[in-house]
């Protein structure tokens, strides 16, 4: 099946996409940006950078971490942050709806995948 991604290029030259929500859903399930850089194959200091970009590109963070210590460092999604994934999920959803039936019809019109 067909699926659609949304990337947004804001006015204020600031980016979101799937990414970067997908990156923020891992801190949601492992509660850590290291954890959620493994998860998706990139490496903390990666996940770091785009966590650290996400917290300035809006007026409020989307991530608080705690530092380290013996159980090592926490990272929790702000409610913002749960907003921005949801409302990226609910615009992806309306989109994927908009875009159906012509999603079929080109859908339709491919050459099949060669074995």
């Amino acid at each position: 099946m067909t699926e659609i991604s949304l990337k947004f290029d804001f006015a204020n030259g600031e980016r979101l996409g799937p990414g970067k929500i997908d990156l923020l859903e891992q801190v949601r399930a492992h509660g850590s940006i290291a954890a959620a850089g493994r998860a998706m194959g990139m490496s903390y200091r990666r996940a770091w950078l785009l966590i650290d970009r996400l917290n300035h590109m809006f007026l409020e963070p989307v991530v608080v971490t705690q530092l380290g210590g013996r159980g090592g460092g926490a990272a929790v999604l702000t409610p913002f942050g749960e907003d921005v994934i949801a409302r990226y999920r609910a615009l992806q959803t309306k989109t994927a709806a908009a875009a159906a039936a012509d999603l079929a019809v080109l859908e339709a019109a491919l050459r099949p995948k060669a074995d």
